[in-house]
C-alpha cells in the first residue's frame, strides 16, 4: 500500500511544537480543525501499552479555543449547548454537546467558565467559531468572538501527577478533576486543567505564550526522565477501550445527543434556553431509532478509515462501524458502532466483513473498560 503524507500550508497549519515532535519521530500526522495533530509514533500498541504505565506529553494544538466574551456571551454559550450551564462556576471545565436547531450534533467540546463574561470553548474538530458568530449576528447578541493564540500541551498517564507535581508543587495534584487553575513557569502565568482525552488521568496545559510554552515543552522531558517521559498523542486502542468520542469519527451532524449516550448532558425540565430544546424533547417523546453502542469482533486485525457496514446472521442491516482497533486486553477487535433498532440490545449477534471475508462479532456496552 502507498504511503502518504499530508501537505503543510496555512489551510493545515504546523504548530509551535511541530519541530520538536518531528525530532522526536512522529510517524504519522492527522488533520484536526486545520492544523496538524500527531496520530502516531511508532508502534500503536506500544504506545497504549507506555500510556498506561507512564506518563506521554502531547501536542494537541489542533485542540482550538473558540473564546466568547462580553455582556451576552453566558446567554451566547447557553443558547449552544444542551447542558444547563446556569449554575455553572469560574475555575470549572464542563463536558457540552453542542446542537443546532434539528438536534445535530455540531462538536462535543469542553467548555471553561474564565469570568462571568468570558468562555473558552476548547473544540473538537468543525469550525464553531462560525456556528458562534452566526448566532451572535442572528440575535444581536452583545459578544467578542475570537480564536485565541493557545496551543495546548497535555501531560497524560498515570506518572503526570509526579512530574507535574515536581514542576508546579503539591497544589497541582490537589486539583479535582475538571477543574482548572492558573500556575507559574518561567514568570508567566498558565491555565492549566486536570483534563485529557484519555482515562489515565493527566493535565493540559493552555499555553499563550509560545516562547516560554516551548520552554516548558523542553522542561518536561528534561525531568521526566526518571518517570520514562515519552512524547505521544490521542492513543486509538485506549480511547476506544474508554469509549471516548471522536467527533467525525463516532459521532457527527446526522446524530443526536440522545442516540449517542449523552443524556446526562441533556437538560429538558427546565427553563434553560437553547437551540434545538423542542426537537429533541420531540425526539425524547418518541424514542430513538439508533444507538451508539460496542462491538466486540472475532478478528485481530481491522482498518476502519469508513464506516463499515453490519449484519445480522439473517443479513438483515443492524448497524455500521465507526471506529475500530485491536485491542490488546481483549485479544480482538473491539469498536464503536451505531446500532439501529432493535438490534442494540447487548449479545446481539453481528456479522461484518473485512477484505472479502466475513468475522463474527457481538454488540455489548460501552465503555469497554
Amino acid at each position: 500500500m502507498k504511503k502518504f503524507s499530508i501537505a503543510k500550508s496555512r489551510r493545515v497549519r504546523s504548530t509551535p511544537y511541530t519541530s520538536r515532535i518531528e525530532a522526536q519521530g512522529v510517524t504519522a500526522y492527522s488533520s484536526y480543525n486545520h492544523m496538524l495533530m500527531p496520530a502516531a509514533f511508532g508502534s500503536l500498541e506500544e504506545s497504549y501499552h507506555h500510556l498506561k504505565e507512564h506518563v506521554q506529553v502531547w501536542d494537541v494544538s489542533g485542540e482550538r479555543q473558540v473564546e466568547i466574551g462580553g455582556k451576552d456571551s453566558s446567554r451566547l454559550v447557553q443558547l449552544m449547548t444542551c447542558r444547563d450551564l446556569s449554575k455553572s462556576k469560574i475555575g470549572r471545565c464542563y463536558y457540552c454537546p453542542i446542537i443546532d436547531d434539528k438536534a445535530g450534533l455540531i462538536n462535543d467540546p469542553v467548555i471553561l467558565k474564565l469570568a462571568e463574561d468570558r468562555w473558552w470553548i476548547s473544540i473538537a474538530d468543525s469550525d464553531v467559531i462560525l456556528f458562534a458568530k452566526g448566532l451572535a449576528i442572528g440575535h444581536k447578541f452583545e459578544v467578542t468572538i475570537i480564536e485565541p493564540n493557545i496551543n495546548i500541551i497535555a501531560i497524560q498517564g498515570p506518572e503526570s501527577f509526579q512530574i507535574m507535581e515536581k514542576i508546579f508543587g503539591k497544589k497541582i495534584s490537589k486539583m479535582k478533576f475538571f477543574g482548572f487553575d492558573y500556575f507559574e513557569f518561567q514568570g508567566v502565568k498558565h491555565l492549566i486543567a486536570r483534563s485529557g482525552w484519555s482515562k489515565q488521568g493527566g493535565y493540559e496545559v493552555y499555553v499563550e505564550n509560545t516562547k516560554v510554552g516551548l520552554a516548558l515543552y523542553d522542561h518536561l522531558f528534561e525531568i521526566g526522565k526518571e518517570f520514562n517521559v515519552k512524547p505521544g498523542c490521542p492513543n486509538l486502542i485506549e480511547r476506544i477501550e474508554s469509549a471516548l468520542l471522536s467527533y467525525g469519527n463516532d459521532i457527527d451532524n446526522n446524530d443526536n445527543p440522545l442516540e449517542c449516550g449523552l443524556d446526562k448532558y441533556v437538560n429538558l425540565d427546565n427553563d434553560v434556553n437553547f437551540l434545538g430544546k423542542e426537537k429533541l424533547k420531540e425526539i425524547s417523546k418518541e424514542g430513538i431509532n439508533k444507538k451508539l453502542m460496542g462491538v466486540k469482533i472475532e478478528t485481530k486485525e481491522i482498518d476502519v478509515s469508513e464506516s463499515i457496514k453490519l449484519y445480522n446472521n439473517k443479513s438483515n442491516l443492524i448497524g455500521e462501524l465507526r471506529s475500530g482497533v485491536y485491542s490488546p486486553h481483549f485479544g480482538k477487535v473491539i469498536g464503536i458502532a451505531m446500532i439501529f433498532k432493535p438490534y442494540w440490545n447487548v449479545s446481539q449477534s453481528l456479522k461484518i466483513e473485512i477484505n472479502g471475508t466475513n468475522f463474527d462479532g457481538k454488540v455489548c456496552d460501552l465503555p469497554f473498560i
